[in-house]
C-alpha cells in the first residue's frame, strides 16, 4: 500500500512543471557535487585554494577565455609548457649542453601578461650549471633574455649537489631587470632604437620581447610561431634537470577566470556545490527532524510539555539570527559547524508551532481516538498514526529550509565571516566586492557566484512547488 502511494506522490510531483524542472536542476547539482567529491582532495580549502604558490603561473584579474569569441581583439590565451627530457645534447671538450625546446603559436593582438619560466630539481656532481634562456621571434630575430648559474655547494656541503628540488626557481621574465637590459640591448642592436629601462618598464617588458616599434613610441604586436631554448650547461654527463617549464600569460583565462591572486574562479566554483548542498540539506534535515518531533510532542501530549515546548519556540522564533551568527563568530570562530548549529537551533520553532496546531486537529480525530481504545502507546499513536499524517507537508518545510541555510551562509560569508577552510560562493562574492569587482568591471568574479546561489535557491523553490499539490488535495489534477 505505501509502495503504491509513493508510486502515485511521485507520478503527481513530476506531472507539474515545477516539480520537473526542479528535479532535474536537483540532479545537475547532485551531479557536479558528486564530481568534486570524486576528485578533489577534502583539504582543497588549505591546501591548494589558499596556496599561493599553486596559482603562481596563473594571470591575475583574467576574463573567462571565451570573452575572446564576443571581441574583435583577440587577447592572449594562458599557455603552459613543461619539458622533462632535452630535445637535443651537445658536446665539447669539458662540457655537455642540454637543450630544451618550446615552440608555441602566438596570434593574439596584445602581448602576453607575463612571461616566466621554471626549473626543478637540478642536480650537479662537479661544477654548478649554469642556464641560459633565449627567445627567438618569428622574424628570425634572437633575444638572449636570461642566463643564471645554480648556486655553488655551501660549506660542509658534499657533491653531488642538489638545488630547487623543494622549492623550484621560478624567473619572472617579466620584472627582471637582466631582460629590461636584453630588452633594450635588442632595441639598439636591431631597430636603432634607445629606450631607458624605466620606459621598456612603462610599457611592458612583453610588448617589446612580442612586438617591434613603430611610430609614435609603440610597438606591433609581432604574430607568428615562437622559439623559447632553455640551454643548460653542465660539466658532467651525471649532471640532471628535473623539468623545465615555460608559462606564456594569458589575458584571459579557463572557463570563468581568476580573481586577483590568480586562483581559478571555475575551480572554487565548482567546489562550492558540495558546500552548499552540505550545509543546506544538513541543516534542514536537522530542523526539520527537530521542529517535527517537538511539534508532535507538543501538540499530543499537552500540558507542561506543550507550555515549555511552545514558549520556547516563541522565544527563538523572535530573536535575530544574523546578529547572533556574528557574535558567536566573533566569539567562537569562523567554523562552520557553528553556523550550522545556530541555523537548526533558530530554524525548528516555526515548524513546531505549525504542526502541533495540525497534531491537535489530527488528536480528536476518529483514528487516534480507535488507536486509543485498543491500547496502543503514545509512542506507537504519534509515530504511527500522526507522523505519517504531517510527513507531506514536513517534507515540503524541509525542501524549504534547505534554501535558506545555504542563503544565510552565503550572507555571512559574504560578511567576511565565513569558514576559511572551505571555500564557498559568499566568501568569492566577498573577496571579489573587497577588492571592487563591481567597480573596476570584473565581472566574472561576481556574476557567477550570484548566479549559482540564486540557481541552487530556485532549485529548492521548485521542489517545494512541486510538492504542493501533495500536500494540499485541492491543488491535486483532476482524475
Amino acid at each position: 500500500m505505501t509502495a503504491v502511494r509513493s508510486r502515485e506522490a511521485t507520478r503527481e510531483f513530476l506531472a507539474t512543471g515545477s516539480g520537473k524542472v526542479g528535479t532535474v536542476f536537483f540532479l545537475a547539482l547532485v551531479a557536479v557535487s558528486t564530481y568534486v567529491l570524486a576528485t578533489y582532495p577534502l583539504d582543497f580549502g588549505v591546501v591548494l585554494w589558499n596556496n599561493p604558490a599553486v596559482w603562481a603561473d596563473n594571470p591575475k584579474l583574467a576574463p573567462p577565455a571565451w570573452v575572446n569569441s564576443l571581441s574583435s581583439i583577440k587577447k592572449a590565451e594562458h599557455n603552459i609548457m613543461e619539458l622533462r627530457k632535452p630535445e637535443a645534447t651537445s658536446t665539447i671538450p669539458g662540457q655537455i649542453s642540454l637543450t630544451y625546446t618550446f615552440r608555441f603559436n602566438f596570434e593574439a593582438d596584445e602581448p602576453p601578461s607575463f612571461t616566466s619560466f621554471t626549473v626543478f630539481n637540478v642536480t650537479y656532481h662537479r661544477t654548478p650549471v649554469t642556464l641560459t634562456a633565449t627567445l627567438t621571434r618569428p622574424d628570425g630575430k634572437k633575444i638572449e633574455i636570461y642566463s643564471f648559474t645554480v648556486p655553488a655547494p655551501r660549506t660542509g656541503e658534499n657533491l653531488p649537489v642538489s638545488r630547487y628540488f623543494e622549492t623550484p626557481r621560478r624567473i619572472f621574465l617579466s620584472g627582471e631587470d637582466r631582460v629590461v637590459t636584453a630588452a633594450s640591448d635588442f632595441l639598439r642592436r636591431e631597430y636603432s632604437v634607445s629606450l631607458p629601462g624605466s620606459e621598456i618598464l612603462s610599457k611592458g617588458v612583453d610588448r617589446v620581447l612580442f612586438g617591434t616599434p613603430s611610430k609614435g613610441g609603440s610597438f606591433d604586436i609581432l604574430k607568428g610561431n615562437y622559439v623559447f631554448t632553455v640551454r643548460t650547461d653542465t660539466g658532467d654527463a651525471s649532471d640532471s634537470i628535473g623539468s623545465v617549464k615555460l608559462v606564456v600569460g594569458g589575458r584571459v583565462y579557463g572557463l570563468m577566470g581568476t580573481d586577483s591572486l590568480g586562483r581559478d574562479l571555475a575551480v572554487g566554483l565548482l567546489f562550492g556545490f558540495p558546500v552548499a548542498l552540505f550545509i543546506g540539506l544538513s541543516t534542514s534535515i536537522l530542523a526539520t527532524v527537530l521542529g517535527t518531533l517537538l511539534g508532535i510532542q507538543s501538540g499530543y501530549r499537552g500540558g507542561k510539555t506543550d507550555l515549555t515546548i511552545q514558549r520556547g519556540s516563541d522565544v527563538l522564533a523572535n530573536m535575530p539570527l544574523l546578529p547572533i551568527l556574528i557574535f558567536l563568530t566573533f566569539i567562537v570562530g569562523q567554523k562552520l559547524w557553528i553556523v550550522m548549529l545556530v541555523l537548526v537551533a533558530f530554524s525548528w520553532p516555526g515548524l513546531a508551532i505549525t504542526v502541533r496546531s495540525m497534531v491537535l486537529q489530527m488528536r480528536s480525530g476518529q483514528l487516534v481516538e480507535a488507536a486509543i481504545a485498543i491500547g496502543a502507546s503514545p509512542s506507537r499513536i504519534m509515530f504511527r498514526h500522526i507522523l505519517p499524517q504531517v510527513a507531506p507537508f514536513v517534507f515540503a518545510q524541509l525542501i524549504f529550509f534547505t534554501p535558506a541555510a545555504i542563503l544565510t551562509e552565503a550572507a555571512l560569508s559574504f560578511l567576511g565571516l565565513g569558514d576559511p577552510s572551505l571555500p564557498t560562493w559568499g566568501q568569492i562574492l566577498e573577496l571579489g566586492f573587497r577588492n571592487g569587482a563591481v567597480y573596476v568591471g570584473h565581472w566574472w568574479w561576481v556574476l557567477p557566484p550570484g548566479f549559482l546561489v540564486v540557481f541552487t535557491a530556485l532549485t529548492f523553490a521548485l521542489l517545494a512547488l512541486g510538492l504542493e499539490p501533495l500536500v494540499n488535495p485541492r491543488l491535486r489534477r483532476m482524475k
